[in-house]
Parts: C-alpha cells; structure tokens; sequence
C-alpha cells in the first residue's frame, strides 16, 4: 500500500484529494504548507507527493527540486489551478513527476498516482540488491580490447586479497558487474554480495539502511530492522556512487573499515562485522576532498587499489562483440539475430555518453521493433539514425516517431511508465506526444 501525501493550502479540495486517494487504498498524509508538508516527510516513508504549484510559505515547483534533493526516490506531481507552460518545464527540469492543471485534469490523478507509485518502487527496488549467489563472473565481461582486459587483469589480481577495491569510471561501464566478479573471485564468494546506489537516498535513509535500527530510533521505527552492513557479514558490500555520500556518514563508514564495527540508530551497543567493502563512483573523489565533501582519510582507506573502467568510446573494436552477446541475454535474443551491416556501422559511429548501459537499452528497443530477427538502421533511435546521410527522407520524422511509440506501446501492453522507460524519455514527454499524433491512450 503506497502512501501518498497531499499539499495544499485549499483545505477544501485537499480533503476532497485525502477523500478519493484514500478510496484507492492508499495510506493519505496532508498538509497546508511547504513547512508542514517537509516534516510529513521526516516523519513518513511517503512514496508519493501530489503538491499544489502556489503556497502560502513558498513554490512548488521549488519545493520539488528542494525535496528531491532530500528524497531522492520521492515521486512528485505538481498541482496549478492554471496551466503554465514555463513553470511546468521547470518543474520537470527539477525532478517532477508531472505536472497537472487542476479541475481539467483531475481524471489524470489516480492514473498518474499508480504510475508515479510504480516508478518510486522499482526506484527502491533496483536502488538495493541483495545475492546470495554470484550474478557476474569474469568470464561474464565481454571485450578483448587493450583497454578492458587491463581493467579485468587488474581486478582478478586482486580479487583472492581482502583490500577495499575502488572502481573509477563514467556511468553504465559496468562497475558493478565488475565488484559482482571481484567477489565470485575471492574467498567471499559463498557469501551475501550486498549493492547499494549511494545516490538513490537522503541521508537519513541511507543511514538506516546502511546501519540498521532499533525500534524506536525514529518515529515510524516500529520494529528492529538489519542494516546492508550486517546483511554483508562475512560477503561483500558494494557502494555505488559513494562520491554522493553525506561527510558526516563516511564517518561512521571510516569505522567500519578501520575497526569492523559500528552503532546502529537508536542502539547503545556496538555490531561488530567482517565486510569487504567495494566502492564504486563517476566523480573526482580528490576535487571533492579539495572542496570539503569527502573525507580524505576514508578516499585513502577505499583507495588501496584502483581500477578505472573505460568508457565505450574507448573501446570500440569490442562493439561487435558487446552487440552480440547483450541481443543474447535479452528475453528471446536466444537464436539467430542478425544486425544489418548498416546498421552496425551507425551504432560504431555513435559517441555512447551512457556506454555499455546506453547501447543495451537501445538494443532492447531495436528488438522490440524489428519484425523480423534483423535490426535494421529504422529500428534505431532517431538520433543514432541521423548518423547516416544515405537514410531516406521520403517518411517524415513525425510519421516515424509515432510508428516507433505505437510499437512500443504495444509491446509495454499499454503502460505508460515501461513505454517510456523503453524509449528512453520522460512519462510527461511520452502523454505530449500521444496527444500531439493523436494515439489513442
């Protein structure tokens, strides 16, 4: 059951929102101000916020960028009584669900609700991972290029020690599949790998699931809960995008390290714990520590031994390769899959800012547009396409782009939120452009 909390200083419709929403079967908290409505949040796990755009202590679309900052996975939709064009860009811009004209779109709430809900959840779903069993191996890391085989060299060697390993490089190069094959090398391997994104939580969340509690630490603590920490006993705990950690958490992760041990929230005595720590992040922990967001002595302790995974541009004589094996892991790429000479050409032409994860994602896609068991130059994202000056012009754009989200949509059997996932755009975009090709939703 989500639970959805409803800011608006219009106490009438905020009770007429509680009303309905409650209907649904959803846990309602409201609010008349910014200031009330921040300390539901300290107060509740909420997984979604509806808030009006004009407030008494402040704006909305401001208190979205505030809010996400804070809660990270907290989905936000924007209540106006008057539509407003730049304001709604803006709020998407900050990290807003959408953006809704009160009274013309109130039909939109509840399905909005439910799409918002599904994003926050799979937000907090994939933000954690825990294994019992090694997911990667190194066998697993496709490439033969100098580059990569440097990194898996690297990373075999010093897989059988017990030194914090720290993994340099640009989103989607596969830090993580290489901290999974790190631990499937090491003598850990039966034990839990335990996978958290730094970047995925506030610092009090993130607190409480790295730590742990004890029941009544904090309102809504109504029970004893295990941090990763000790979930990782005896395995390894990987940390995601620890660039993004609040200082004063690298403190007591510095503990860990140093004295295998720490304090859960709300705990008098101490957990004492034996975990190899793996961290990963895309930023410049040494610029950080200049500018007073990292500690020093935890970048030395993580910094034993450092691997930097190249980005896709760097490597690209492993494209062919990389094509081949992630169409196999894909539902239903088992067989004979063909990509077209052409088309291969446009995806070595690209400059991949998202890498190996970026060039999964569009293969999925292609996938699902192809017809056959061929991908063919249409089957790629318009911007991969335009690569090529021997496409034909003779279908427009616009009739292209709508064919693609009308595939798409099929595919996702309808859901908004999976169909924009798949395309690669925000939900907001997806609902303008129905409306805008006039594709039934």
């Amino acid at each position: 059951m989500g639970k959805i909390l409803v800011i608006d200083d219009e106490e009438s419709l905020r009770k007429l929102l509680v009303r309905i929403i409650s209907l649904e079967g959803f846990q309602v908290y409201d609010a008349d101000s910014i200031r009330s409505g921040l300390k539901a949040l300290e107060q509740h796990d909420i997984d979604v916020i509806l808030c009006d755009v004009k407030l008494p202590d402040g704006n909305g679309v401001t208190f979205v960028r505030e809010a996400k900052a804070k809660y990270p996975l907290v989905e936000i939709i924007l209540l106006t009584a008057y539509g407003n064009i730049p304001d709604g860009v803006q709020a998407i811009k900050n990290g807003g669900f959408d953006y809704v004209v009160k009274g013309n779109d109130n039909d939109k709430v509840i399905p909005l609700l439910y799409q918002a809900l599904e994003k926050s959840a799979w937000q907090k779903k994939t933000a954690v991972r825990i294994n019992e069993k090694t997911s990667h191996r190194f066998d697993d890391i496709i490439g033969t290029s100098s580059a990569i085989q440097q990194a898996i060299q690297l990373a075999k060697r010093i897989a059988p020690t017990e030194a914090s390993v720290l993994l340099l490089g640009e989103t989607g190069t596969g830090k993580e599949v290489f901290a999974n094959a790190i631990h499937s090398g090491s003598k850990r391997q039966g034990k839990n790998f335990v996978a958290i994104n730094c970047a995925a939580f506030s610092k009090d969340l993130l607190e409480g699931e790295l730590f742990g509690y004890k029941s009544g630490a904090f309102t809504g603590a109504v029970k004893d809960k295990a941090g990763l920490i000790e979930l990782a006993n005896g395995g390894t705990l990987f940390l995601d995008e620890i660039g993004d950690m609040n200082i004063d958490l690298q403190a007591k992760l510095l503990r860990v390290i140093e004295n295998r041990e720490f304090i859960k929230l709300g705990d008098t005595k101490t957990t004492h714990v034996d975990v190899r720590i793996i961290a990963a992040t895309n930023k410049d922990l040494e610029k950080a520590i200049e500018e007073g967001y990292f500690r020093e002595d935890l970048f030395y302790r993580l910094n034993v031994f450092t691997i930097r995974l190249p980005a896709l541009k760097e490597r690209m004589d492993d494209l062919p390769a990389l094509v081949e094996q992630l169409i196999a892991r894909e539902p239903g790429g088992q067989g004979a899959w063909r990509v077209h000479p052409q088309a291969l050409k446009l995806l070595q032409a690209h400059s991949w800012k998202g890498n190996i994860r970026e060039l999964k994602n569009v293969l999925s896609r292609a996938m699902i547009l192809a017809d056959g068991r061929e991908i063919l130059t249409e089957h790629l994202p318009y911007e991969i396409q335009k690569g090529d000056k021997s496409l034909s012009t003779t279908l427009s754009l616009a009739h292209v782009e709508k064919a693609h989200i009308e595939q798409v949509l099929n595919y996702a059997k309808g859901n908004k939120t999976r169909a924009a996932e798949y395309l690669g755009i925000g939900l907001t975009t997806l609902y303008r452009k129905l409306q805008e090709y006039g594709i039934a939703k």
